[in-house]
């Protein structure tokens, strides 16, 4: 499970509405006749119109300056192995959704406990993923495009009379190159904005900076994290957990769905990478032989080129650590992987 919470961001302040987030997210109803179209959910209700998500975003505003945030977006990414589990089920998501705002809600740390029903927030199914350039796929792909642009432009030449040369041989090269590229979906050649195959459902959710009053601010930015002040002449936490929150994520899913999850999918191996990339793998030599395994073969399916898993604690060479630390990043933070 991969969980991201990101602030609204439009150049140097804060003041622009919500409409081009909420544009964005209504990019794949475009051309879809109205029964066909997906519409936004919040914690009570279902089908609630891109307007009045705007509406009330914008409107939930009270007291922030310009430099304030007006609202964040928390994307839920299932990995593809989670929604084979629930069967790619869009109702059983939404749900999943909803338990998930009661974790986000309790992970502030005020002077009372924060519910759900404090935070205005609007959230959005989406059925597919694309290709961008920061893909392994498209990555490694990029020189064999440099390459047939590079024969493209000969061919328009040729065409064009600037230049001579035998337009059937460079339309051969070009069709090499295309079956050459070492990543393929369909038999054509993975570029930026091609579709992903497979189950690729996700959430994206925009919540208010303000709480439904619009009188108190429920900010889960960075620099409002878990932190004590003084209030009424008592110490007491503020700010926003997010660890808690992430954690939470993937418990809630497991318990909610019955789903096994190995230890390369965890929020903690996540953590443990970026931290302690050595006491990862160490960990990771520890499983149970099955458990173990199971971990092998989530990352050759996330596509991780590494020779093997180290066999012992010798093996863990800086080198290898560092190729084996940027391999698996790069499929967690993709959701090849399910973080």
């Amino acid at each position: 499970m991969y969980i991201a919470i990101t602030r609204q961001h439009l150049g140097n302040n804060y003041r622009g509405s919500a409409g081009d987030f909420v544009k964005y997210l209504e990019k794949e109803n475009e051309g879809k006749s109205p029964e066909d179209r997906e519409l936004f959910f919040n914690q009570t209700e279902n089908n609630i119109e891109a307007d009045r998500v705007i509406a009330e975003i914008d409107a939930n505003t009270g007291k922030l300056s310009k430099r304030d945030p007006k609202f964040y977006s928390i994307m839920v990414s299932p990995s593809q192995a989670e929604l084979k589990h629930i069967g790619d089920n869009p109702e059983k998501l939404k749900h999943y959704t909803r338990e998930l705002m009661k974790s986000y809600a309790a992970s502030f740390y005020r002077d009372k406990e924060v519910t759900v029903r404090e935070v205005l927030y609007f959230a959005k199914l989406e059925r597919e993923r694309t290709y961008s350039e920061k893909d392994k796929a498209v990555k490694e792909n990029q020189p064999y495009a440099t390459m047939i642009l590079e024969l493209q432009h000969q061919v328009r030449a040729i065409k064009e009379g600037r230049e001579e040369g035998d337009m059937g041989i460079l339309h051969e090269k070009i069709q090499t190159l295309e079956r050459e590229a070492p990543h393929r979906q369909n038999g054509k050649r993975i570029v930026p904005g091609m579709g992903k195959e497979g189950h690729q459902s996700h959430i994206h959710i925009i919540v208010s900076r303000k709480d439904v009053t619009n009188g108190h601010s429920l900010s889960p930015g960075s620099k409002f994290r878990t932190s004590e002040t003084i209030l009424n002449g008592e110490k007491v936490k503020q700010g926003f957990d997010r660890d808690k929150f992430y954690r939470a994520g993937e418990k809630t899913f497991d318990k909610q769905f019955g789903y096994r999850r190995n230890f390369v999918e965890t929020y903690h191996a996540r953590n443990l990478l970026d931290k302690d990339p050595k006491s990862f793998f160490v960990a990771l030599l520890g499983l149970p032989a099955n458990e173990k395994q199971a971990a092998k073969q989530l990352l050759f399916k996330a596509g991780v080129k590494v020779p093997t898993i180290p066999t012992n604690k010798a093996q863990l060479a800086y080198k290898a650590l560092m190729k084996l630390k940027k391999g698996i990043g790069k499929a967690m933070e993709s959701g090849s992987i399910g973080i």
